[in-house]
Parts: C-alpha cells; sequence; structure tokens
C-alpha cells in the first residue's frame, strides 16, 4: 500500500493542499478560496483527494490561520504556518535565503542564515497582502495572476507607498 505525505494549509481566505509520493514527486494539489466556509472546503478537498487515490495510507499535517480549529476538530496534527514554510523551504530549496509568504491578511518572511532562522511577521497592515493585491488587481480590472502580465509590459514605475495599503490604494 503506498504511503502518501498531505499538507493542507487553510488561511484567512483560502486552503491550499499538497499530496505527495513517499518520493516527494506531487501526486495532487488543491487551492481553493473558501469564502469563510472552512468545514465545506475542506469537506471537498478530502472528497478530491480520496477520489483520485485509492488504497494509500497518508500522513496529514494541517497550518494556517483556519487550521488550527481544524486541527483540534479532527484530532490531527497542526504545525504553525512559519514553521511549516521555513521546514518545506529547507528541504525543497535549500539555496535559498529567504521565504516571504503572503498570506490573505498577513505578510511572513524567513530570513535563512547558518547560524539560524530569523523570522518575521506583519500583522498591523494588510498592504502587500494577499488581500491587498486580489482588491489591486479588482481597480486594475484583472485578477492577481494579471498583475505579472500587467507588470512585465510596464512603461513606467510609479511610487505607490509601501508601509500601509490605504496609502497604497490611494496612490494607485
Amino acid at each position: 500500500m503506498p504511503h502518501l505525505h498531505m499538507g493542507l494549509d487553510i488561511g484567512s481566505t483560502t486552503a491550499k493542499a499538497v499530496l505527495l509520493d513517499d518520493r516527494d514527486r506531487l501526486v495532487h494539489s488543491r487551492y481553493c478560496r473558501h469564502f469563510s466556509d472552512v468545514r465545506s472546503a475542506v469537506c471537498d478537498i478530502f472528497n478530491e483527494v480520496r477520489q483520485s487515490i485509492k488504497n494509500s495510507r497518508i500522513t496529514l499535517a494541517i497550518a494556517g490561520s483556519g487550521g488550527i480549529g481544524v486541527a483540534e476538530e479532527m484530532k490531527l496534527p497542526f504545525t504553525q504556518e512559519l514553521i511549516a514554510c521555513s521546514a518545506s523551504v529547507s528541504r525543497f530549496i535549500p539555496e535559498a535565503n529567504v521565504c516571504i509568504e503572503l498570506g490573505g491578511e498577513d505578510a511572513k518572511l524567513t530570513y535563512f542564515d547558518p547560524n539560524g532562522a530569523d523570522q518575521r511577521m506583519n500583522e498591523t497592515c494588510a498592504g502587500g497582502t494577499g488581500a491587498f493585491l486580489d482588491h489591486m488587481a479588482m481597480l486594475m480590472g484583472t485578477d492577481p495572476a494579471g498583475l505579472n502580465e500587467l507588470a512585465s509590459k510596464h512603461r513606467m514605475i510609479y511610487p505607490i507607498a509601501s508601509r500601509c495599503g490605504v496609502f497604497a490604494k490611494t496612490d494607485v
């Protein structure tokens, strides 16, 4: 019976799942907005995974701001998201010296150093987070992925406030 490993990150706006085989090859992945209905999103992800694999044992770990309640309710292991992200980057991209993780409402940075990691988190302002980027995309008539396309065709770089989402929105 194959053994698979699943990571489930339940954030403030989205749920993400990754399923790897015992050689760390991607078997399945899912990204979805949960629209504050975390239970339904998680059930959908579990059902999708169950249908895509048969007769496998799965090791599961849950992370994310919305994950702790799910982990407690289901009596499953929970890993704090900064630790999960740092461990994943260290394992799969060992040459990385920094990891930036943009959540729906916060931003997390981990600086990797031979003497250890320095982790920082911004929760005081939503500027530069997923919710902010979603809002900027909407104002520009595109989706978050479309921001990359717009940026690749830029003709000029405009200064935008980097400290506060309210000021940045005003600048845009």
